[in-house]
């Protein structure tokens, strides 16, 4: 009995040590394929070169507004799959609206070099708010950021640092540990993690005005964690009815939409 118990923990010790080793992998899902020029998916737009503080040029899209005048920026921080490709849709309809967007992809996604990490993507994303900023000259008062999903987290930890004029929070997790376990909860999930972006400990240090998109069906995020991130930051909370994550009306759907023009 007693080796059975050993020959068993070895079994489970080494069975976490490998899922503690190929974690990330289990957390983003790039579509890493190099993307087509912006212009050709996205009239008038342009591609665009981030560079980060550790040396990585990463791709982006800057898309105009559809018409002259005053407009915000938003700047789009992705969730953890796909590319920028798949935010077209968004992109385009915000445009519509007369917002100029900046759809962002991490390093690894989107034909971009190196490896996604919670630390890479703080990177990523200051490297393109520096674009908009120093290189544009984008005020903050222009600047709104939108996170979708995991890119809730990156532009939380974004906006505790530089404030923007509106913050919009699409689905979004108290943190990694939170949403893994929802997946995995035969896991010692919290033990495990590697990257843990703390977004609803974050949120409160973020002293501009918050709203939360959900979709109340969503089965990869809870909602009622979206609704915690709320109550943390005291949000406005926008709850769209038997919306599923990946469903079209939370890609580029009207209350969306509402929720970034009209924050």
């Amino acid at each position: 009995m007693v080796r059975v118990l050993i020959a068993t923990a070895a079994v489970i010790v080494v069975l976490l040590w490998l899922v503690w080793l190929v974690q990330r992998s289990l957390i983003y899902l790039p579509d890493s394929d190099p993307v087509t020029p912006a212009g050709d998916v996205l009239p008038g737009a342009a591609d665009v070169r981030l560079r980060t503080s550790d040396g990585l040029e990463l791709g982006a899209w800057l898309v105009p507004p559809a018409q002259p005048g005053p407009y915000a920026v938003v700047l789009v921080a992705p969730g953890n799959a796909g590319n920028r490709a798949d935010r077209a849709p968004l992109a385009a309809a915000l445009a519509a609206r007369g917002m100029a967007v900046l759809l962002v992809d991490y390093r690894g996604y989107g034909g971009n070099p190196g490896s996604p990490s919670e630390d890479g993507l703080a990177l990523d994303i200051r490297a393109a708010h520096r674009f908009l900023t120093d290189d544009l000259g984008v005020p903050p008062a222009q600047l709104i950021y939108y996170g979708e999903s995991l890119g809730s987290a990156v532009v939380t930890d974004l906006a505790a640092e530089h404030p923007p004029a509106a913050l919009i929070l699409r689905s979004p997790f108290t943190d990694l540990a939170a949403a893994g376990h929802e997946h995995y909860p035969f896991l010692p999930v919290r033990l495990l993690l590697r990257d843990r972006f703390p977004l609803a400990e974050t949120l409160p240090r973020v002293t501009a005005p918050v709203t939360v998109v959900l979709g109340t069906a969503d089965s990869v995020i809870p909602p009622e964690q979206s609704r915690e991130v709320a109550r943390a930051g005291r949000a406005r909370l926008v709850e769209i009815p038997g919306a599923d994550h990946n469903d079209r009306v939370l890609l580029d759907g009207p209350a969306l939409l509402d929720a970034i023009t009209r924050p």
